[in-house]
């Protein structure tokens, strides 16, 4: 499919997108360099967000670093790193995040901490080390890619699931706590996507059950009404709509994009 997004102007703005190098975070990243944004793509695979960045536009002077999203320290240094090289953060795309499936009675104490630890724990970290820098600017646009598991569940995920519902609540949180600012504080919650992730998802379907991929890959697809997976463009137009000043009176929202999956 094809994507011609809508003009939003986020000039002079500097975005980090964590989780950045491959998937929604790259298509994010793409779409807020192509709206004027600075950016800076930070994921633990540097020569991977290295690469990423280096395929975006020159405007866009984007810049790679390293960072584990759910160790303090990592994110101090790389909020840091991200200032040195283009200035107080304006836009923070929290998109970093983990799935891994098993039933209840297999879900181990270590798997359900790496889900928390990603997926909630390290939005935590990112909006905290953000929100002085936007406080300061008097602009701030933060964004988390949830999951439509955020707002229902799903059997096998019970960590993942637990994980989204909890980013939801920090949104919700976080909106309130800043509401008297310009800041804004949303979450954007993609059903099944057409990504490296979900085809990590589908080789797990596979080895568990011995379904071959097709079938796998149609089982995730019924979730959606539309019959179809969701694009990594139409999650990252989404978010670029709410980076605008356009959505400055939306916050504390979980938008749903997932073909009618969640009403």
């Amino acid at each position: 499919m094809t994507y011609n997004g809508t003009t939003i102007d986020l000039t002079g703005r500097h975005a980090l997108v964590t989780g950045g190098s491959r998937g929604i975070g790259a298509a994010i990243a793409a779409r807020l360099a192509d709206s004027g944004a600075r950016l800076t793509i930070l994921a633990r695979d540097l020569d991977a967000a290295t690469k990423t960045a280096g395929a975006l536009p020159d405007s866009a002077q984007a810049h790679a670093v390293s960072g584990d999203v759910t160790e303090p320290d990592s994110v101090v240094a790389a909020f840091a790193a991200a200032r040195e090289r283009h200035g107080p953060i304006d836009i923070l795309i929290n998109n970093a995040g983990q799935a891994r499936s098993a039933p209840l009675h297999r879900t181990g104490d270590d798997l359900w901490q790496q889900m928390l630890a990603v997926n909630l724990t390290g939005a935590f970290l990112c909006a905290r080390a953000a929100l002085a820098d936007m406080l300061a600017t008097g602009h701030g646009r933060v964004v988390t890619v949830a999951s439509t598991a955020g707002l229902r569940g799903y059997s096998y995920v019970c960590a993942y699931t637990a994980a989204k519902h909890g980013v939801i609540g920090l949104t919700r949180a976080l909106a309130h706590e800043f509401a008297g600012t310009p800041i804004t504080v949303n979450a954007i919650c993609p059903g099944f996507t057409d990504t490296d992730l979900l085809r990590e998802s589908v080789a797990e379907v596979v080895a568990a059950t011995g379904r071959d991929a097709e079938r796998a890959r149609a089982a995730f697809v019924e979730h959606n009404p539309q019959g179809r997976l969701i694009q990594p463009e139409e999650v990252a137009e989404a978010v670029a709509w709410l980076c605008s000043d356009a959505a400055g009176s939306v916050t504390g929202q979980s938008i749903s994009v997932s073909g009618g999956e969640v009403m």
